[in-house]
């Protein structure tokens, strides 16, 4: 069995209207501020944090639990594609087992 899991969500927003970095923090940071609120999750900015028009959003969470990652995870995702003045164009989840031993079928249904 293992011992617990950890969930990571990669998201890739868009913005080519916005023509300036401080416009395109003003769109993202409250969002990345509020799932950190809203939900038990580590949100970080990652990537295009010098491009004016794009940028990557990670957010990672851990439990001894596969399907409370993975409806965390799915939750986090539809916050932030409902929350912004932004596009999603990319979104990737992944989920990774820590531990020892075999993981049961049970756990990992959808």
């Amino acid at each position: 069995m293992a011992l617990g899991y950890v969930g990571v969500l990669t998201v890739r927003l868009e913005m080519p209207w916005v023509s300036n970095l401080k416009e395109k923090r003003a769109l993202v940071r409250p969002v990345v501020e509020r799932l950190k609120v809203r939900f038990p999750l580590t949100v970080a900015r990652l990537d295009g944090l010098d491009a004016h028009d794009w940028e990557v959003i990670g957010v990672a969470t851990i439990s001894n639990d596969y399907q409370w990652v993975k409806e965390t995870l799915k939750m986090a995702a539809d916050y932030i594609a409902a929350e912004g003045p932004y596009r999603v164009t990319d979104e990737e989840t992944e989920i990774t087992m820590i531990g020892e031993g075999d993981v049961e079928e049970d756990d990992l249904e959808d």
